[in-house]
């Protein structure tokens, strides 16, 4: 039986949830349904960017169904939304009733401020997990249906490590908002380092002797490794979901700790 406060969080954000989980799955599904389309024009297409950009996003080719499906899904737009979802959902588990009052209300059950802090979180990483998830699910569909030419162990590998990196931006969400209590904060501070770890992945990527700068990065660890066309990396998904962890437990401690505004 599941606490009363996480049954009441995903009240709360239920549309939002639904919202994001059916735009993810239209993002995937769109972009996925294209290869056909795409792949009679593949190689005029890749001609057309430049190389340079084709590193920065880490697209080793557009010409295989593995290639097409990181460009278009797991290169840069599919992160950024699950991203945004998991940020937006987790922002709201402190801040929000900080924010807006109502957080004297809800610590004044029986509750202590440590169980108060780890069902927020419980309710929200399940929803982000959920949203994280909906690519695994299309993407099981329609690679078959479209006639790629790619194992689904390796398209589950990839979804994994989607869900991996949103475990670590979650924890990092939630150490930010429980030590500030501000959504703008959370927003802003963890977008920042989103867009900085991706940076830190692209250019250690395209700068030679710079390749060490890539281990530093998140996205290294969810796509570095290629797993569409290489498979599974255990270790690399466990250090992602480790980060998200630590800093979740972190922002536990800190929440109990913070004097808290109501």
């Amino acid at each position: 039986m599941l606490p009363a406060l996480v049954h009441k969080t995903w009240r709360d954000d239920r549309r939002a949830v639904i919202g994001w989980v059916v735009g993810v799955a239209a993002f995937t599904a769109t972009y996925t349904g294209f290869y056909a389309s795409f792949q009679g024009a593949a190689e005029l297409k890749q001609d057309a960017l430049p190389q340079g950009m084709l590193d920065f996003l880490g697209i080793a080719d557009m010409l295989s169904a593995a290639g097409y499906l990181q460009a278009t899904v797991f290169s840069l737009i599919g992160p950024l939304l699950v991203l945004m979802c998991a940020v937006t959902l987790t922002a709201r588990t402190i801040a929000r009733p900080e924010e807006d009052g109502s957080m004297e209300l809800l610590l004044a059950n029986p509750l202590s401020r440590t169980a108060f802090a780890r069902q927020r979180l419980t309710a929200a990483s399940a929803a982000v997990t959920a949203v994280a998830a909906i690519p695994l699910l299309v993407l099981m569909l329609v690679v078959p249906a479209v006639g790629m030419d790619i194992p689904l162990s390796n398209v589950a590998a990839a979804c994994a490590g989607l869900v991996a990196l949103v475990w670590c931006f979650t924890g990092i969400a939630f150490l930010i908002g429980a030590a500030t209590g501000r959504r703008g904060t959370v927003l802003a501070v963890t977008g920042v380092i989103a867009v900085a770890t991706y940076m830190v992945n692209a250019i250690g990527g395209m700068l030679d002797g710079w390749g060490w700068l890539r281990w530093l990065s998140p996205f290294h660890y969810f796509i570095g490794t290629d797993p569409l066309h290489t498979g599974w990396h255990p270790a690399e998904l466990l250090g992602l979901a480790a980060v998200g962890a630590l800093s979740a437990a972190a922002g536990v401690i800190l929440f109990d700790r913070r004097d808290v505004g109501v």
